[in-house]
């Protein structure tokens, strides 16, 4: 009988590549009872199934809400479905009019604007940490630069970076990690909180425009957009800013130290970041719907049954990368990782996150050579379903 999946084991985010190597070689299309789905573990399914949202819908994908209890869900009210209108949870063709209107904040002009303020914010936060000698880069050095490009491209003021910080995270465990019923309730109570901090942003900015993200999807209320789904992309966005992006750089720095190819040299950190990205995504993969019966190897996947798309097993498939549990910084096809998902989901934030990332290890690795791990510490992952994220990480230098 074939181990299970289990998000409430260390080892499903910290370790579970035998068992995804398992799958792929003797269950590439897995029947999960303790996920409730069935689980595309190989490179190729995977990638065609991002590729096919005729037969695997996205509609509904990210509203994991099955998980809620029902005094949750009832707190909730209309917001237990909070997501349904998000870029990466609808088909087309509101998917391609939402990535439409999100696309003009993220060209390449705008994208590449943003580099000379992110470096800035790591330069200036090194000035204020370098001294010390030692920290928690989770908590000291992984987040606050991203956490502040964010929200001034957001439009968050900086007094409000600490609330949104905390908010985010309450709706990312929220939805998108196993909780108990008590903590649910606490959780929820922070999620609607924040969900009005967003909406009064939306509100004050119809008002009084300004030179921001939110200001632009405001102008497009009732011509492109509605006042919900801006809600929505904001909160996502914030979503990758606060949590996403720098939880890859955690785990790309932990990578790079165990490695030993610390500082990585400058023309091999774009490489590096990729390699990075597949051996160790900050993200799990994906949800979809099976919006037809659908047979792969032999297993029919039942019309509305719920698909994980692994990407995470995508990235560790040999038939793809060679040796694929060696870390190879200059693989040659290290960015065919599929952590930004693929086709028509793409990622729109992946340029976006990328130079974030190349950015923060150019900058680390100059200011830091002697960057090292701390001995005797635990590492240790925060449970999640779909996210791969270090609750702490001890460096000194």
């Amino acid at each position: 009988m074939i181990e299970d999946f289990d998000v409430g084991a260390a080892w499903h985010v910290a370790a579970p590549y035998a068992f995804l190597a398992g799958l792929r070689a003797r269950a590439p299309v897995f029947k999960s009872e303790h996920l409730g789905a069935y689980v595309l573990t190989r490179y190729a399914d995977v990638r065609a199934a991002y590729g096919d949202p005729r037969r695997f819908s996205s509609r509904g994908s990210l509203t994991i809400s099955r998980s809620l209890t029902r005094a949750t869900r009832d707190k909730l009210g209309e917001h237990g479905s909070f997501l349904s209108s998000f870029v990466a949870n609808v088909d087309p063709p509101d998917h391609t009019r939402l990535r439409r209107s999100v696309s003009k904040a993220f060209t390449p002009r705008a994208v590449a604007a943003m580099e000379q303020d992110f470096r800035r914010l790591n330069e200036d936060l090194l000035d204020r940490v370098a001294p010390r000698g030692h920290a928690d880069f989770v908590t000291d050095l992984g987040h606050e630069p991203s956490i502040k490009l964010t929200a001034r491209f957001i439009g968050v003021p900086e007094a409000d970076e600490a609330f949104v910080q905390a908010r985010v995270k309450d709706w990312f465990q929220l939805f998108l990690s196993p909780q108990p019923p008590e903590r649910q309730l606490e959780l929820a109570d922070g999620f609607l909180t924040y969900l009005d901090y967003v909406d009064r942003l939306v509100a004050a900015r119809a008002k009084d425009p300004q030179d921001d993200f939110t200001s632009l999807m405001t102008s497009l209320i009732g011509a492109e957009l509605t006042h919900r789904e801006v809600v929505e992309l904001i909160s996502t966005i914030l979503l990758g800013g606060n949590d996403t992006v720098p939880n890859q750089l955690g785990n790309a720095v932990l990578r790079l130290l165990r490695e030993g190819v610390w500082p990585v040299p400058p023309a091999l950190v774009a490489n590096a970041v990729e390699e990075c990205m597949r051996i160790d995504g900050a993200s799990l993969g994906s949800f979809r719907y099976a919006a037809e019966d659908v047979t792969l190897h032999g297993v029919t996947i039942p019309r509305a049954a719920l698909v994980l798309l692994s990407t995470d097993s995508a990235g560790h498939d040999e038939s793809v990368f060679p040796d694929p549990e060696r870390f190879v910084i200059d693989r040659p096809n290290a960015a065919e990782h599929l952590v930004f998902g693929y086709g028509i989901h793409f990622c729109v934030g992946a340029a976006l996150g990328r130079l974030q990332l190349r950015t923060a290890l150019e900058v680390l690795g100059r200011r830091l050579p002697g960057l090292r791990l701390a001995p005797g510490q635990d590492i240790t992952y925060r449970r999640s379903i779909v996210g791969r994220g270090l609750t702490s990480l001890l460096v000194e230098w």
